[in-house]
């Protein structure tokens, strides 16, 4: 693995459309910058769509494809029968949570302070319809879920335990493993959404005890929109019911004998996906999974934490600008939250597009139990990548102080 030299990330850049053009792109979190290699994968398979027809030029990539299911089950240290593509990261975490078994009335399910705002949306929705209840853990004084306190709420009527892994508005990255071990001696089904871990972050899905991780292809893989990661241990499998099923999740020759019995779905995590996908957006998919396990996610990750503490010392300097991230230091990611006094976070994203800055802004629906906790009601997020620049750091923090009061 190549150590991520100036010399080598100035040839990512040049690979990197995004990275040659007059705008700083800052928001590597909410969908990063695609590389030329990983675009040229999605357009050429276009151009055979339209020579040879669709169905015909799927089944000439079907090499294709099935390298992208190993180079994902490598990224996350599971089997390729363990990985189910899905259109979007929200789908992803939506077929996951649709196949556990339905709750009862009295029911509980326990999530992280960070829990995504559309997450806690279809959980307290599920939980309502059955009557049910969803509970926030504990958290630490940093912020992290409390995986002691956690053991303490364990019961017999807890049915699941869902973390958002990293928090969306900020750096915090909770301490999945050790939920893990909490939720693998009481056997309680763990759900993880990695969405802003996967492709900054190493992850391994046997260290982190989990039976179901979702992520999307398009923020830190550096991968197409209508892509995502859905990873289900295998001996989780006889546990997931898909909602619905088709000719990919349950082949007819699977199930229906003489006799016309019952159904069976595929015996792998493929029963979760659906016969309708892009191809081409999965071999897109395939080249930026690649280039993650080519680079180092442990280069990468160590990287991305370099420049992140570097951005957070120089908003740290700038009077009338607050850092907002929080957790351990050590662990955080590559998000980097603030605020500016007098400022809202959506002003200040729209005050620094107008310059040629790209970054995000959060708002209390996206992580709503994080943001009331902590009194906020808008953050400023600039989330960095291991393609950003010392000096795109200086461009940035010197356009957001000269927005400060």
């Amino acid at each position: 693995m190549p150590v991520l030299t100036d010399a080598l990330i100035e040839a990512l850049r040049a690979d990197t459309p995004g990275c040659t053009g007059p705008r700083v792109h800052f928001n590597h979190a909410g969908a990063s910058l695609s590389s030329r290699q990983t675009l040229a994968a999605i357009t050429d398979h276009l151009a055979l769509e339209a020579e040879v027809g669709p169905m015909e030029a799927a089944v000439m990539a079907a090499d294709g494809v099935a390298r992208t299911r190993a180079a994902a089950a490598t990224l996350l240290n599971a089997t390729p029968e363990e990985i189910a593509f899905a259109t979007g990261g929200s789908a992803a975490w939506g077929t996951a949570i649709a196949s556990l078994p339905p709750l009862r009335p009295g029911d509980r399910v326990l999530v992280g302070r960070q829990e995504w705002g559309g997450n806690l949306t279809t959980l307290r929705d599920k939980a309502a319809r059955a009557g049910a209840g969803v509970e926030v853990i504990p958290s630490l004084e940093d912020g992290r879920v409390d995986a002691e306190a956690l053991a303490g709420l364990i019961d017999d009527r807890v049915r699941l335990v869902s973390l958002t892994w990293g928090a969306a508005n900020g750096g915090l990255v909770n301490d999945a493993a050790a939920v893990g071990r909490v939720t693998r001696a009481a056997g309680i089904p763990y759900v993880i959404d990695a969405a802003q871990v996967v492709g900054q972050i190493p992850v391994d899905v046997r260290v982190l005890g989990c039976d179901m991780l979702k992520a999307p292809g398009r923020k830190h893989l550096r991968g197409p929109r209508g892509t995502a990661l859905l990873y289900v241990r295998r001996d989780f499998l006889d546990k997931v019911t898909p909602a619905w099923l088709d000719v990919q999740s349950s082949p007819w020759a699977t199930h229906w004998g003489a006799d016309h019995g019952p159904v069976s779905p595929r015996d792998d995590a493929r029963r979760l996906e659906s016969s309708e996908a892009s191809v081409a957006l999965l071999l897109g998919l395939g080249n930026a999974l690649e280039q993650a396990l080519a680079l180092g996610i442990d280069h990468i990750r160590a990287r991305i934490h370099h420049l992140a503490q570097g951005l957070r010392g120089r908003l740290d300097a700038i009077p009338g600008v607050t850092v907002r991230d929080i957790g351990d230091p050590e662990t955080r990611s590559g998000l980097v939250s603030f605020t500016v006094e007098g400022l809202a976070g959506s002003a200040v994203r729209a005050r620094l597009m107008d310059q040629g800055l790209t970054l995000g802004a959060n708002g209390v629906p996206y992580t709503p139990l994080d943001m009331t906790a902590r009194g906020l009601t808008e953050i400023a997020r600039a989330s960095l990548s291991y393609l950003t620049t010392e000096a795109e750091l200086d461009r940035l923090a010197d356009a957001i102080a000269r927005l400060a009061p």
